[in-house]
């Protein structure tokens, strides 16, 4: 490995030309819409001449519960798919469009690292294609409807304290959690409490990765609940007639788009769903594309497998008819350790790595409960599991051994070491020989419940069966949310639990594999257009803020290239 960053790795690279990666894949020309000379976005047509089978083998990578500064998840992903490249196979990778929020934020940029990323990365970390733009434009012309509808006294009638719409910002920007609107006086609107959520929180954007074509895309967004009358009825985006511009708004966004991994694989790059609020996870339309060009296909799933992992297999899977042929579980020495209480880690603050080098087997033993945990959880949904070790340059070989030796103990069909971020393909050679032989054991992949159970018993199962909880606690607020979303008719929709991600409870302290605990729901959502209920458990912010040190003050323009983007 070279002495470059993950920045200065990707501008060194000579990248192929769209049209040649496009052509590789078999993506034809006329299916092909090129976003400059190294991205694309791909027709919707394709479908039409693709099998109605899927060809290739689904693989899905997800990880423990991590550290807040991740365990290289989408790092591991690419580098997956540039190690099946390397052993003959035709393989892409589907991933999710990072949110500026975060790359500006405490990340940086989100786009794998290493010598396993995707690129251009410098494009897809800011702007891309412009399908954030849109979902955010569209999400905000929802939000101008209604205090139109509001302002002109419209039928139906819209209850000042009964909108439950906010608009939204591809921004972490914690000043517009709560705001007021409508001040300035009569001409300027009806004043009322609303606020802002980050853009990948917007309901629009589960719906854009959950859709199958604009025909559902335009009838998921016309089911968008705006408001609850007076009466607690469900008033929604296609009463106030605002599902076709919207849909309009996102004619582009909902082609996914093409770009390359750092060794020349093909990338299907679409929607960025949150994976707390909503599902975490890519688009379905990516997926089907994918799955009927290749041999494999490599997608991600958002946080742990307790979040990411669950709700793929219950909502995404669910809604694509698509499951997953074998699960990659990415742990790391370090979050292991920070399990088994060797140090803390604190968002925003310098890494201890010092102890993290220092071997301490007995902190990897008890830290290894919590990635037990998730191989168990996993093998519920009736998939074998890989448990890929994501090298780091400090982990000790003691260490990686012992991690290797549980795994196989706790149940992982195979366990591997692999190096995505120093050695890029030829580092995942193991691990992708070890998916191979997974992918062709036998499965049978299933969701967890039955959508027709009561709403209460589906949360119930999730929190006993993937968290280990005792039970659940309910407020008196999400008792009266809960029977509001039955009125309506939507008690049979899939559950998506918003959730700390650094623990298996609703309690980010807890670490490991806690035992002893109940969660509690304080409120329950409803995404009616993108077809699941969240309940709340804990207090989840869906407009992250700046932390003391953003990775923004680390960047700057020289001479027209970027710097400090990683």
């Amino acid at each position: 490995m070279t002495g470059l960053n993950s920045l200065e790795i990707a501008q060194s690279v000579e990248l192929k030309p769209i049209t040649q990666i496009a052509e590789e894949l078999g993506v034809k020309e006329d299916e092909l819409i090129p976003y400059g000379k190294y991205k694309a976005k791909i027709s919707l047509k394709i479908l039409e001449r693709l099998p109605k089978e899927r060809k290739a083998k689904y693989i899905l990578v997800t990880a423990m519960n991590p550290t807040p500064f991740g365990e290289g998840k989408t790092t591991t992903s690419i580098g997956l798919t540039q190690g099946l490249a390397k052993l003959g196979k035709k393989a892409v990778v589907t991933l999710r469009e990072p949110s500026m929020g975060p790359v500006f934020g405490i990340k940086g940029g989100g786009t794998g690292g290493g010598y396993s990323q995707v690129l251009p990365m410098e494009d897809i970390n800011l702007h891309f294609t412009g399908d954030i733009h849109a979902v955010t434009s569209s999400h905000n012309l929802l939000a101008a409807m209604i205090d139109n509808h509001l302002f002109r006294e419209k039928e139906p009638k819209l209850d000042v304290h009964g909108i439950v719409w906010k608009r939204v910002l591809d921004m972490n920007d914690r000043a517009l959690r709560n705001i007021i609107v409508g001040l300035g006086g009569p001409k300027n609107g009806i004043p009322r409490e609303t606020g802002f959520d980050i853009t990948a929180a917007s309901e629009i954007m589960a719906i854009l990765a959950l859709t199958t074509g604009y025909d559902d895309l335009e009838k998921r967004l016309g089911e968008i609940i705006i408001a609850y009358d007076k009466n607690n009825k469900a008033i929604h985006a296609r009463d106030i007639k605002a599902s076709g511009a919207m849909s309009v708004v996102m004619k582009d966004a909902i082609m996914p788009n093409l770009v390359q991994t750092l060794e020349g694989q093909p990338a299907l790059i679409h929607a960025g769903p949150f994976a707390n609020i909503a599902h975490g996870s890519s688009s379905i339309l990516a997926d089907k594309i994918a799955l009927g060009l290749a041999d494999y296909v490599v997608t991600e799933a958002g946080f742990g497998a307790d979040l990411g992992a669950e709700k793929f297999f219950n909502i995404k899977a669910r809604t694509s008819g698509i499951f997953p042929d074998a699960v990659v579980l990415v742990v790391s020495i370090r979050a292991i350790k920070m399990h088994g209480g060797a140090f803390k880690i604190t968002p925003g603050q310098k890494l201890p790595e010092d102890i993290i080098a220092k071997e301490d087997i007995e902190a990897v033993t008890k830290g290894f409960e919590n990635v037990k945990a998730h191989i168990d959880n996993l093998h519920k949904f009736g998939v074998p599991v890989v448990v890929v070790i994501n090298k780091r340059p400090t982990d000790n070989p003691s260490e990686l051994e012992t991690v290797l030796k549980l795994a196989i103990e706790a149940g992982a069909e195979k366990a591997v070491i692999g190096d995505p971020f120093g050695k890029g393909g030829e580092g995942m050679i193991e691990a992708a020989k070890a998916v191979i032989e997974a992918a062709e054991m036998p499965s049978n992949p299933k969701p967890l419940y039955d959508l027709k159970l009561p709403v209460e018993e589906k949360i119930e199962i999730i929190a006993k069966e993937i968290y280990g909880a005792d039970g659940v606690i309910y407020t008196s607020e999400a008792k009266k949310d809960i029977q509001l979303i039955k009125e309506n008719g939507y008690n049979d929709l899939p559950i998506c639990m918003a959730k700390t991600q650094y623990s298996l409870s609703d309690n980010p302290a807890l670490l490991g594999r806690p035992k002893g605990f109940k969660v509690t729901v304080s409120r329950v959502r409803l995404s009616a257009g993108a077809g699941f209920i969240y309940p709340l458990l804990g207090k989840m912010l869906t407009m992250p803020g700046l932390s003391y040190t953003p990775a923004a003050e680390n960047m700057k323009l020289e001479n027209g290239v970027i710097k400090g983007l990683y």
